[in-house]
């Protein structure tokens, strides 16, 4: 048995000793021992910890299942994963156990200590300072306060001027004068809208249907509906056949050639080329036609004295012979003046006839649903069925009006929606595709790859 000898290796440096020599099993002892002062070692956990009871199926609890909410606040309690990392899970304790724990300063003034545990001067004096300030102000918010006891009645009607003395005496005040005053002392009064004190429409919230409407309707009830009917028809008829008439009907008929050739003719006036008058010889029709120049030379003709002598004459002749007119006038009227009488009070009653009727119109308007948009409120077809299509019961009844669209209407009619029509389906606008340089294939044309789409 022959026996190999030991490499011997220099153990010199730090470097070769540690290459050359096997301390695995130390590092691994250091590792498990580090391990267990973290976690812990197996003789100080419970046997809760390390054992698990196997429970039956029929035993275990049932699964409790939360709703969006419920998760979203029991996830609001949890820490949050960002911190996860700087918690300390370390079993290990503190080698040194006294330690020099330095509280941090607060940078600035800490009101609230100051507030509650004034030490200077100068903060006692503060707090007399805002404490006489808060007195103050709890004073003007109490004068100010409003008084929740209405003792008396919000909707009556009050004169403003009653609130100053001396403000309603009309023959040294003015209404106006007394407004203008109270509104400068702070005791004026604010305008409220007339809309305020009257309805602005007459609809009811639910109109009852006609009675003709219905499935078995009454003899003279459908034939009212029906007449109803008629008449709108009728004025609708009467509105299109005057808008033909002032508009079609104006113009005559013609052909198509015969429109062509007043086409022609129209633009071809004005050119004698074009209308057949052109010259048999161009220098002829030059020489005949005198040289005339667009802007003639004004001629600076004087008027003479005598001229203007009878100009002056028969200026003062004029004037003499209004006045002599007026003046015959005026005798005229004298003579007439009964007849004159009767002419003013029928022009007054004119002018009183129209005032009455603005007035009924401005009150019919005030209750005529109003414009809240672009378009203007109509009223919606009735809903009629011919004799030959009454059914007289239930089952065969055809459905025509619907109760949504019903409400829709009356919102509108009593100014609660804007009136609106029904647009239809709109198209979507197009899109226009193109493929980015970046995913271009290099070397390849534009046009290719349009066709191959």
């Amino acid at each position: 048995m022959t026996s190999t000898k030991k490499k011997r290796v220099s153990k010199k440096t730090k470097a070769s000793w540690r290459k050359h020599t096997d301390i695995k099993d130390v590092e691994d002892f250091l590792e498990e021992q580090r391990a267990e002062e973290r976690i812990g070692t197996f003789s100080e956990k419970k046997d809760e910890d390390l054992f698990q009871i196997d429970v039956s199926s029929s035993a275990k609890p049932k699964k409790k299942f939360l709703t969006e909410k419920q998760k979203r606040k029991a996830n609001a309690l949890k820490p949050l994963r960002t911190f996860a990392a700087l918690e300390n899970t370390s079993k290990v304790q503190d080698p040194i156990v006294k330690r020099n724990h330095v509280k941090q300063k607060k940078n600035g003034r800490n009101i609230e200590q100051e507030i509650l545990q004034p030490k200077t001067n100068k903060q006692i004096q503060a707090n007399k300072d805002r404490s006489k300030f808060y007195d103050k102000l709890e004073k003007k918010l109490s004068k100010n306060k409003v008084d929740r006891e209405f003792s008396q009645d919000i909707w009556q009607e009050e004169d403003v001027r009653d609130r100053e003395p001396g403000l309603k005496d009309d023959t040294w005040v003015s209404k106006d004068l007394a407004l203008y005053t109270l509104r400068n002392i702070g005791k004026g009064s604010t305008k409220i809208h007339d809309s305020i004190r009257h309805k602005t429409t007459k609809a009811k919230k639910f109109e009852p249907p006609h009675p003709g409407t219905s499935y078995n309707p009454s003899l003279k009830a459908h034939q009212d509906l029906i007449n109803t009917v008629v008449s709108k028809e009728a004025d609708i008829i009467k509105v299109e056949k005057h808008l033909k008439r002032v508009t079609t009907d104006m113009f005559s008929k013609v052909t198509l050639e015969e429109r062509e050739q007043l086409r022609v003719k129209e633009l071809s006036t004005g050119s004698p080329e074009l209308e057949g008058e052109q010259p048999e010889n161009v220098e002829d029709a030059a020489d005949e036609k005198p040289y005339k120049p667009i802007n003639l030379p004004v001629e600076n003709k004087k008027k003479s004295k005598q001229a203007r002598r009878k100009q002056k004459e028969q200026k003062v002749l004029s004037n003499e012979l209004r006045k002599k007119k007026e003046l015959k006038k005026q005798a005229a009227d004298i003579h007439r003046i009964k007849k004159l009488k009767i002419e003013v009070e029928e022009e007054a009653e004119q002018l009183n006839q129209l005032k009455k009727h603005r007035k009924l119109v401005e009150k019919k308007k005030k209750s005529e649903p109003k414009r809240l948009g672009r378009l203007k409120f109509k009223e919606p077809d009735v809903d009629i069925e011919m004799p030959n299509e009454l059914a007289g019961n239930l089952r065969n009844v055809k459905v025509q009006s619907s109760l949504l669209v019903d409400r829709f209407k009356n919102f509108q009619k009593r100014n609660i929606l804007p009136t609106s029509v029904d647009v239809g389906k709109r198209k979507p606008r197009k899109i226009k595709r193109f493929t980015r340089n970046t995913h271009k294939e290099p070397g390849v044309s534009i046009f290719k790859n349009k066709n191959k789409k």
